[in-house]
Formats: structure tokens, C-alpha cells, sequence
């Protein structure tokens, strides 16, 4: 009996030991996980829970509420609280209903950013870079770039306040979760102005805030959609930054000028809600009417001036001046100057007007043509000298050009071009004034008489005397008269006898007498002959002293005629004496 009951008791033993191994066994499997406990008493700030096991644990109550409010919490209650261990020094169980609530949450969120839903959580602190938010138990990292579309200045009416969150990442075994506002915001508004768009009719007349200012227009914000407010369409009158008309913040009347369902951009319009003041624009600004205006805006091609806000015309360059033609038109006027200008164009329909300013001032070559009729003597400076004259500044700012064939009576202008410089002194004559194509035509060679004019030495057959001033290959260079007449004698005209015909045969300096063979009063060229001369010469000897057949020798009717004209040189020399 007594080994029987001995192996009783060891098998009972046995069994004994095997379930309490399995009890601690199980009881030590829910350390790390979630279980239900029941709040048996309320001691201070603590809950004490009884979850099953062989001793109970306590909470602080502020695990039971939400930050910054008092825990609802009395015996009795059936809560969830997270086993951290079985018991601590003190025999008791360690458990935390924050992990509890942080372990519900973290399954919570995952599902949600699995399926890319929106989460609620409260922004309750600050960090680094951006704020902490409370996710039902878990704590995320909100960037200070994701609180909102801006940036957000004054984040306190933001904290403490339930809203939606967007979850970016998280890692579970780091315990990091990234949130963001922003994202729903922007698809929040996003589906708002797909609504809008879609309701959205061109010719709508709105009210909106201006929210941001370009260089190019402004911003407007329609009430969860922007459209675009062009600097062009602001006012009929130029605005050269839309600065000068709207401030950000500023409530605004816009009309819907265009629609784009597609990429949803919206074109907006404040000036179409006014009347446009180029309605019957060609009856307030006939063609030929003078008017005054403002210089609004200067350009390298002329100078814009506004007749009434929203009309503007231009001044051409070239409609700026009568005598400054290559000046930029900031050196003739300025902005904000007030100027008289002239209608010259109305083109309605293009919304153009050309305007002139010189046209207000007096013609200065009309002024000129009135004060200094033709053939009126008149001096000026040399401003310029080119390949075909001389530039003459004259009264009025105009100039007068005298042509190379206006130098010199008797000099190719070529050469007579050489004796002037810039800055000399010039007296001329006028020889014309183009008022429509603003030429003033001068001459130097006509304050002198023209050698050729009325000059009876000066004619065809007449034998002169002239001096040699160049000789050359084709002929000899003559000089007649001391008003510089110039003459030409060819090769073939030097002599009668074949083998004279040398133009070597004379020096510069040399006296030579010939009879003129033709008068080129256009090209101003005398043509001579010494050969004709002698013919003529011969004929006469032959007429007076009598012919070779009489039987006089041709030597000796020369011979004759020579003495005779011989004697009668040298009584001209005696009568001069």
C-alpha cells in the first residue's frame, strides 16, 4: 500500500507540476499583446485593473483620456490594456493602457494606409522640423511642410483640434509614422474645383480675393479655385505692373473671360466690366485734330501717349521730330510728360491710332523756303562732307547740301571738295527747297559768274590763247583766260604735220594758241585744236598773198603772211606801251 500510495502521490505530483507549467506557460504567451481587464477600484490617480492573472496591475487614469481632458472612468469597467509583464518587483501586474490604445491604433492605420484612407488625429505638440499629432493612441510627425498649401505662420489654432490626415509612410517595428494636412487639403480643394469648373460659364461675373500678384496679372481666388486675372485685361488703360491697380487681399468683381475644363485654368477680366472707351473712337479723334496727352510708355520705336484711359496711340519714331531723325525717343520726351499731338490714323478695329508730335510743330523747311527765297545768300557751318558734298548747317536746325558739280565752275568737284573741312565757315546760294521731301539744295560756284556764260571770247571757231597745265599720253591739259576756263587738245589735234603730233613736244607753262572746235556747256569742256588752226591759218595767207598756182611758192605766201602778222604784233605791243 504504501508503495502504491507513494506513486499516487508522486504521479499526482506530476501532474500538478505539468499544469502549472502550462498556467505560466499561457500566462507568460500574453506578455506583449492586448487583453481585457476589469477596473476593480479607483485609488488616487490610479485604476486598479484585474486581468485574470494572479495579481493585479495599475494605470494612471490620464491613460484613459484624451490630452488635456479628465478620464470618465468608475469599478466595474470592462477596458483593454496592453501586458507588458506578468509582475514587477512589488508582485504586481505591469500594464499600460496607452500601448494598448497605441497597439489598437498601429492596426487601425496600417489598414487605412494600406488602402490609402484618411485617418483623424490632433496636433498636440512640437518638434523639429514640425509638430507631433495623436493618431487615437499613436503619435506621428507632421512636416511643417504639410500643415497646409501655404505656409502657415500662427499654427495654434490648429492644435487640439480633431481633423483629417493624410498617412505618407510608416514603419511599424520603428514605431514612425509621417502624416500630412496638406494632402488632404489639395484633394480636398481639388475636388472642390473640379465642382466649381464644371459650374463655371465665360461671361459669369464673380466676386473673388486677390491672393497673389505677378509681373504678368494677378491670382484671384474664386472660393477653392484660382483663376487668373491677365495684366492686360485689369483696365482699359495701360497698367505696367498689376501692382499699380490690386493689392493682395483686396475683394475684386471679375467676369469670366475663358474656361478650360481640361486643365481647369480660368481666365478672369475686371476691364470687361466697364465700357470700352474705343467705341466710337474715330468720331472723338478725327484724323488731322490736334489733342494733348500723356507719355505712358517709351519704346526704341517711338512713344505711346494716352488721349483717355484706355486710349492710347503711337508716335512713330519717325513722327517725332522734323530734324532729329536718329535720336532714341527718350531724348525727345519723357514719361508722364504731357504733349500736343496730331490724329495722322485711326484703325478702329486693331484699336490703333497713330499720332504725330512734330506735326504740332512749325515745318523749320517751309520756314526756311518763306525766309530765304531762291538765289538768297546764306552761310553755315560744314556738319559732314561725303563722297557726293558738303552738308551746311542752316537756320531751324535743318541742313543744306552743296553737290560736288556746285563747288567749282571750272574744277571737278572731285578735287574741289579738298579745299573744305568739317567746322568751316561756308557762304552759298539757294538753289532750291523741296519742302515735301525736306531737301535744301545750295551752291558755292554760283556766288561767282560762270566763264561760259554770255562770254564772246568763249565760242566755237574763236582762236585763244591758253597755258598748259598737264600733258599726257592722250593729249594736252589748257588753261584759258584768267577765269580758268579748261580746254582739252588730242593727240591728233596738236599739229597738222603727222610727225608733231607729240605731246612731248610741250611743257606745263607753256603758251599755246588754238581755235576752240566745240563748246560742251553741259560738261563744261572746251574742245581745241592747233591743227585747225594752222589750216584756218593757211587758208588766210593763201586768200590775201595770193595762190600757189599764181606761181607765188607756198613759202613764200607764209613767209608773207608771217611778216605781215609779225608787224602786226609788234605794233600792238607798241600801242599797250
Amino acid at each position: 500500500m504504501a508503495s502504491a500510495s507513494t506513486a499516487l502521490d508522486f504521479g499526482a505530483k506530476e501532474s500538478f507540476a505539468d499544469l502549472l507549467d502550462e498556467s505560466f506557460g499561457s500566462a507568460n504567451s500574453l506578455e506583449g499583446s492586448v487583453i481585457e481587464g476589469r477596473v476593480v477600484a479607483i485609488e488616487n490617480d490610479f485604476a486598479v485593473i484585474d486581468v485574470g492573472l494572479k495579481a493585479e496591475g495599475r494605470v494612471l487614469l490620464k491613460e484613459f483620456a484624451a490630452p488635456g481632458q479628465k478620464a470618465e472612468l468608475k469599478p466595474g469597467d470592462i477596458v483593454e490594456v496592453y501586458l507588458e509583464r506578468m509582475e514587477n518587483a512589488m508582485g504586481e501586474a505591469v500594464i499600460s493602457r496607452e500601448k494598448a490604445r497605441r497597439e489598437e491604433a498601429w492596426t487601425i492605420l496600417e489598414r487605412a494606409f494600406e488602402k490609402g484612407q484618411r485617418v483623424e488625429g490632433v496636433i498636440f505638440g512640437r518638434v523639429k522640423g514640425g509638430f507631433t499629432v495623436d493618431l487615437s493612441g499613436a503619435v506621428a510627425f507632421l512636416p511643417g511642410s504639410q500643415v497646409d498649401v501655404r505656409p502657415v505662420r500662427d499654427i495654434t489654432p490648429l492644435m487640439g483640434v480633431p481633423q483629417p490626415f493624410q498617412i505618407l509612410k510608416m514603419d511599424r517595428r520603428r514605431g514612425n509614422i509621417v502624416v500630412s494636412r496638406r494632402a488632404v487639403l489639395e484633394e480636398t480643394r481639388a475636388e472642390a474645383r473640379t465642382e466649381l469648373v464644371a459650374n463655371l460659364k465665360e461671361g459669369q461675373i464673380l466676386e473673388g480675393v486677390v491672393k497673389n500678384i505677378t509681373d504678368y496679372g494677378a491670382f484671384v481666388d474664386l472660393g477653392g479655385v484660382d483663376g487668373l486675372l491677365h495684366v492686360t485685361d485689369i483696365a482699359w488703360r495701360r497698367v505696367n505692373h498689376p501692382s499699380e491697380a490690386l493689392t493682395i487681399g483686396q475683394t475684386v468683381k471679375v467676369q469670366v473671360i475663358r474656361v478650360n475644363p481640361e486643365t481647369q485654368r480660368i481666365s478672369l477680366g475686371m476691364k470687361q466690366l466697364l465700357a470700352d472707351p474705343w467705341d466710337g473712337v474715330s468720331v472723338k479723334y478725327p484724323v488731322g485734330v490736334k489733342f494733348l496727352g500723356r507719355v505712358t510708355n517709351i519704346t526704341d520705336y517711338g512713344a505711346f501717349v494716352e488721349l483717355e484711359p484706355g486710349v492710347e496711340g503711337l508716335v512713330h519714331v519717325s513722327e517725332m521730330s522734323w530734324t532729329k531723325k536718329n535720336v532714341h525717343p527718350g531724348k525727345i520726351v519723357s514719361t508722364s510728360q504731357e504733349v500736343e499731338v496730331m490724329v495722322l490714323e485711326v484703325d478702329a478695329n486693331k484699336r490703333r491710332i497713330s499720332l504725330g508730335l512734330k506735326q504740332c510743330l512749325e515745318n523749320p523747311w517751309s520756314a526756311f523756303a518763306g525766309q530765304h527765297p531762291q538765289n538768297t545768300e546764306i552761310e553755315g557751318e560744314v556738319k559732314n562732307i561725303t563722297e557726293f558734298g558738303l552738308f551746311i548747317g542752316l537756320d531751324g536746325g535743318v541742313d543744306g547740301m552743296v553737290h560736288l558739280s556746285d563747288l567749282d565752275w571750272n574744277r571737278p568737284g572731285e578735287q574741289a571738295i579738298q579745299d573744305y573741312k568739317k567746322g568751316d565757315m561756308v557762304r552759298a546760294i539757294v538753289l532750291d527747297v523741296d519742302v515735301e521731301k525736306e531737301r535744301i539744295s545750295l551752291g558755292v560756284k554760283q556766288l561767282g559768274r560762270d566763264p561760259l556764260a554770255n562770254n564772246n571770247e568763249v565760242r566755237k571757231g574763236q582762236v585763244v590763247t591758253g597755258t598748259v597745265t598737264e600733258v599726257n599720253e592722250g593729249g594736252v591739259e589748257v588753261a584759258i583766260g584768267d577765269d580758268g576756263v579748261r580746254g582739252f587738245i588730242r593727240r591728233a589735234d596738236l599739229a597738222r604735220d603727222r610727225q608733231d603730233q607729240r605731246p612731248e613736244r610741250f611743257a606745263v607753262g607753256d603758251k599755246i594758241d588754238a581755235k576752240i572746235t566745240n563748246v560742251d556747256r553741259a560738261t563744261r569742256k572746251l574742245q581745241l585744236s592747233i591743227k585747225a588752226r594752222e589750216i584756218e591759218e593757211e587758208k588766210e595767207a593763201v586768200a590775201q598773198f595770193g595762190s600757189s598756182d599764181s606761181g607765188a611758192s607756198l613759202g613764200d605766201i607764209l613767209g608773207a603772211a608771217m611778216s605781215k602778222a609779225r608787224a602786226r604784233a609788234e605794233a600792238e605791243n607798241s600801242d599797250d606801251e
